[in-house]
């Protein structure tokens, strides 16, 4: 099945990097671990020591602004953002509940807030990558982390993190993509992704642009989100599954289109077996 070979492609994966290079990576341990938290709470067979080094790094918060290594030594507030989504899973699944560790990652991420509620991160004038983000997408991560953390105790950076989404004007398909997720109210960006699908299924990151796994996956998240159904979520599946290779990954989503990146890689195959799990029936 599509899942099971993702699933083994990521456990294998996940703690590479730090087997390797004897750190911890916002790709690997970032985008690439919080699926896998992910499958442990839809009951898939995790074994533990595969995250046993990624749970002990996300609970260190204070750390978590000095890893290194591209794409996260470009921006301290990308690394937090990313550490911060993948222990939101884990403390979802249960594997890490400790009240200290997730006090001290809200205090790291409304560290990276900004005056107008916004999480600013630098995409180099290009839409939001798999492991770079860019703001939108990075904005909303964030605010959905802080939820987890704490809605009483995160409840003003909350606020004005909802601020920014209902009124930020997206640059691209991905952060329409990524406004809709965080906000269903944002109909426009609804209406946008719902006449931007390519005929083969899935979304690029502007219009008319050919269809790539994560604009894809992150756009049948959002739609999910704001309860859009039927032949346009099933479609997209489908696009992502046609896509899958014989390692059980995804060819990377690097912009511009047609890189070659071990990071990127990594954190499309977190992000589409992200995708559909949250998208399974």
């Amino acid at each position: 099945m599509v899942l099971d070979a993702a699933l083994r492609f990521l456990t294998a994966e996940v703690p590479r990097w730090r087997r390797e290079n004897h750190c911890y990576s916002c790709h690997n341990n970032g985008d690439a671990a919080r699926a896998l938290y992910l499958a442990r709470q839809r009951g898939y067979p995790i074994d533990s020591e595969v995250l046993e080094g990624t749970t002990a790094w996300l609970g260190q918060p204070a750390q978590w602004s000095q890893v290194r290594g591209a794409p996260a030594a470009v921006s301290a507030n990308l690394a937090r953002i990313q550490f911060a989504t993948a222990l939101a899973e884990a403390y979802r699944a249960g594997v890490n509940r400790d009240g200290r560790v997730v006090a001290s990652a809200g205090r790291e991420l409304r560290s990276a807030q900004t005056a107008d509620g916004s999480f600013p991160v630098e995409a180099g004038g290009m839409p939001g990558a798999p492991a770079t983000y860019g703001t939108a997408l990075a904005t909303v991560l964030a605010r959905n982390s802080l939820i987890a953390f704490g809605a009483k105790e995160n409840a003003r950076a909350i606020a004005s993190a909802d601020r920014w989404i209902a009124t930020a004007q997206p640059a691209s398909l991905t952060d329409a993509a990524a406004l809709l997720w965080g906000s269903t109210a944002r109909n426009d960006c609804r209406e946008r992704l719902l006449g931007a699908q390519t005929s083969d299924g899935g979304w690029g990151p502007q219009p008319k642009l050919p269809a790539e796994a994560f604009d894809t996956a992150l756009a049948i998240l959002a739609l999910s989100h704001a309860n859009v159904s039927g032949s346009v979520l099933e479609r997209g599946r489908a696009f992502l599954i046609r896509l899958q290779d014989g390692e059980g990954a995804w060819p990377e989503t690097t912009r511009p289109a047609g890189g070659i990146s071990y990071a990127e890689r990594l954190s499309t195959a977190g992000w589409v077996t992200y995708a559909l799990l949250m998208t399974a029936r």
